[in-house]
């Protein structure tokens, strides 16, 4: 059975990492590896300013739904967290 979790980026502490909600694998922003997680999609505004993304755990497969990125953008931070830079615009909602 696929599990599925939503998390809200504005309500955790820190520079974006957490910690997988089946599992407790750390994901983080700052892991470019590919073992930890990996990005399955990148919905976006008509903007072009990203609204959610959605990852996997690559511990135990949980899909996660990462929303709360407009706190983000609206701090003026880029959309480097993740890597989602390069599915900013390939991507629409």
């Amino acid at each position: 059975m696929e599990r599925r979790f939503r998390i809200d980026l504005t309500k955790i502490e820190g520079d974006g990492e957490f910690h997988c909600p089946s599992c407790g694998i750390t994901i983080s922003p700052d892991d470019y590896s590919g073992l930890t997680y990996s990005i399955l999609d990148v919905k976006t505004k008509a903007d072009g300013r990203v609204e959610e993304v959605i990852v996997q755990c690559g511990r135990c497969g949980s899909i996660i739904s990462l929303d709360g990125f407009d706190a983000f953008q609206d701090l003026g931070c880029p959309d480097s967290h993740f890597g989602i830079e390069a599915y900013q615009f390939s991507s629409g909602s």
